[in-house]
């Protein structure tokens, strides 16, 4: 049995949501952006892909939101200043990544939220992504708005004017795809990961906001245990741990040495339980 659907006939949710389940996985485009007073904005889109080597054009599409057609805060930079940085996505920042997917105001600087490096460009305004595998830097050649219907596309082409490759990734000279361990998007809170194991998923930061890396105490930021995914699960949480929750972790874990409680944290953020993580760390914070 095939089920045929007119896609007038549903809703621009359900559509969505067909489209984007069933045309994946699908490449990320991290891009970084700059509005006319220098304020930084990053942020992930998954309607993307390269077009041309010949000049270099990629393509992506901050979609307008489903709920009001409003503009991405990408799109509105891109207006004022046309340059972006399209960073590449490999698993060891996919947790970061989703994270400055959070729906922050204007102005506030997703490198800070998800603990991401700044990094100056060489040619264009927009800083790069410090920790990704590979960073393009380019100029706007064109940008298309299909409708200003909500979810509606909005086509941003792209010419790559500069490379960074991090040359970790690199062997014998070129990119290497093992080494690269790359993510995809699927549909809904599903990726894909090009290594290994192929389907995880990431708690998608959209009605609610994370506190952001940046808002963790400084102790458990800097950890040496702690890997910027275990971060960036913390940083999707709405708020610090109470001091009834931190009793509470403090009796059921007597742990003097704070690196073994940072280690039983990290175990617990790996199954799940971010809640009791961040009660245990903020436990660490008082030894």
């Amino acid at each position: 049995m095939t089920k045929t659907i007119d896609p007038n006939s549903i809703s621009q949710p359900e559509l969505h949501s067909i489209l984007l389940t069933a045309v994946a996985p699908r490449p990320i485009c991290f891009a970084s952006t700059v509005d006319t007073n220098g304020n930084v904005n990053l942020s992930p889109y998954s309607f993307f892909n390269v077009f041309s080597s010949a000049p270099p054009v990629m393509i992506f599409s901050p979609s307008r939101s489903g709920r009001d057609g409003s503009l991405k805060h990408t799109h509105l930079n891109i207006r004022e200043v046309p340059e972006v940085v399209i960073n590449v996505v490999n698993h060891q920042i996919v947790e970061q990544m989703s994270l400055s997917s959070t729906a922050y105001a204007k102005g506030v600087n997703e490198f800070e939220k998800s603990g991401l490096t700044e990094v100056a460009s060489d040619l264009v305004k927009p800083p790069r992504v410090g920790e990704a595998p590979v960073s393009f830097e380019c100029t706007v050649r064109e940008i298309i708005e299909l409708a200003e219907t909500p979810g509606a596309g909005n086509l941003i082409i792209v010419e790559v004017k500069r490379i960074h490759l991090n040359e970790t990734y690199v062997t014998n000279g070129s990119l290497d795809t093992e080494k690269l361990d790359l993510v995809g998007r699927m549909g809904g809170s599903w990726y894909i990961k090009a290594n290994g194991d192929a389907l995880f998923e990431i708690p998608k930061p959209l009605r609610s906001k994370g506190i952001g890396v940046d808002a963790l105490p400084q102790g458990i930021r800097e950890s040496a245990i702690l890997t910027g995914n275990n971060l960036g699960r913390l940083g999707n949480l709405e708020e610090l741990s109470t001091a009834t929750e931190i009793e509470i972790v403090a009796k059921q874990y007597p742990i003097s040495s704070k690196s073994k409680l940072h280690e039983k944290a990290k175990q617990l953020l790996e199954s799940g339980n971010s809640k009791e993580a961040m009660a245990l760390l903020m436990y660490a914070e008082t030894i």
